[in-house]
């Protein structure tokens, strides 16, 4: 049987995806009561410019005051997709305060003082939900912490930035520059006027620390997670990358060590193998590539961003809240038992590719080789094109630590006949 009296929501934020939000609430009324088992009602929406005309929402339940809002005590469930950190924080822990659970698309936050937000929903018994954080509305945080939760995650490695997809497709693409990559996504949306946080990694990194402690029940915050963009990505990386049956992507990795005993999360532009899944995702679109013990290899697909994906994500949240509301329940709070260290960058092993300026004369191979040896990098394939007393070295290693890599570069730059480090790039995926 059906309840007749609503649960209330506060929505605190109404741009692109709290407009879709509150449109999607209301035009699946019906709908998301019969999938409740209640009928939900917007109960006060939290705006900053209040005049603004907002189609299908009564002006009568728009405010500027998000804290007296959350503050009601008649709210049952709080969606907030303000982002930041501040006031969201502070209204966020207030809304537990006053009774009510949280739904939140606000991956800096959550990245940030996750734990103490976990805290806060548990002490107050309450939910925090937050599947809209990553990767707009593909469902991965619940298969993560709910449907592989009898599994052992071993690696997470993902596309979970839109922007920087679509400008590295742009340029495997049409050979295009990134500057050029960068203006034509800014010109169609797909890039902020100001593309810092996507482009240097700032969001993919937000994301990837998420990840991390749900796959490896470990707190992972975003100060742990290493950082490097792709602004120094340039067409002739991409030449290189196709001469090895590859192509470059940005990407958000959160491993095991091969112990078992340390976890790490990175993000930077990687080459990946065209025989990859990732390697054939195209566009603006995300896409996550799971590997753990017993599910073996899954991949989650789809728009990555937006005000109705990101939407579908939050809307999705506020079922599952709502269910646990009526019956009296919450759903999976932080799981932390791990507490895995998080290594750092110079324990992380992988590939390597190495592009180098060298003189063009007998000898310098070996001295480049003898220089990877005593450094204890293996050399997988060299090639080495030279002209007018100059030569382009391109050295792919086998797997090796970042620590010993960057050990070999700094001699590298040493020998004499070493001219310059064109590019360093990771090779991902094998």
């Amino acid at each position: 049987m059906m309840r007749t009296r609503p649960l209330k929501v506060a929505l605190l934020g109404c741009g692109v995806v709290g407009s879709e939000v509150a449109r999607i609430m209301t035009t699946h009324a019906d709908d998301l009561a019969a999938r409740i088992g209640a009928p939900v009602e917007l109960a006060g929406v939290a705006v900053r410019r209040p005049s603004k005309v907002r189609e299908g929402i009564d002006p009568s339940l728009v405010t500027t005051d998000a804290t007296a809002l959350v503050k009601r005590g008649d709210i049952d469930v709080v969606v907030e997709v303000i982002g930041g950190i501040e006031p969201a924080r502070s209204l966020i822990t207030t809304a537990f305060e006053h009774g009510a659970s949280v739904v939140s698309a606000n991956k800096a936050l959550l990245a940030q003082d996750g734990a103490a937000l976990h805290a806060a929903a548990g002490q107050h018994g309450k939910d925090l939900y937050y599947e809209a954080a990553v990767a707009g509305a593909i469902p991965l945080i619940r298969p993560l912490r709910e449907s592989l939760a009898g599994d052992k995650v071993n690696r997470v490695l993902g596309i979970v930035n839109g922007t920087t997809n679509f400008i590295l497709d742009k340029m495997d693409s049409t050979g295009a520059g990134y500057q050029e990559a960068l203006d034509e996504a800014t010109a169609l949306g797909y890039a902020e006027a100001d593309p810092t946080a996507d482009v240097e990694g700032f969001d993919a990194a937000a994301k990837a620390a998420i990840l991390a402690g749900i796959a490896f029940h470990t707190r992972v915050r975003l100060d742990d997670v290493y950082r490097e963009g792709m602004a120094e990505v340039t067409a002739a990386d991409f030449a290189s990358a196709k001469n090895m049956g590859c192509t470059i992507k940005l990407l958000a990795i959160c491993e095991r060590a091969e112990d078992g005993q340390s976890v790490t999360a990175r993000v930077h532009p990687a080459m990946i193998p065209l025989t990859h899944p990732l390697a054939s995702v195209r566009g603006a679109y995300n896409a996550v590539f799971v590997e753990s013990d017993a599910s073996g290899q899954l991949m989650f697909y789809g728009p990555g961003a937006g005000g109705a994906p990101t939407a579908s994500a939050v809307l999705g949240d506020l079922v599952a809240v709502c269910r646990n509301r009526l019956s009296g329940t919450t759903g999976p709070g932080e799981s932390a038992y791990a507490a895995l260290p998080v290594s750092g960058m110079g324990e992380v092993v992988t590939r390597y590719h190495i592009s180098l300026d060298v003189a063009d004369k007998p000898g310098v191979l070996a001295q480049v080789a003898t220089v990877f040896a005593e450094h204890g990098v293996s050399i997988d394939t060299v090639r080495q094109q030279g002209k007018d007393g100059e030569a382009s070295l391109v050295v792919v290693t086998h797997r090796a630590s970042d620590a010993a890599l960057n050990g070999t570069v700094e001699a590298l730059r040493k020998l004499d006949t070493v001219r310059g480090v064109a590019s360093i790039m990771r090779v991902e995926g094998e």
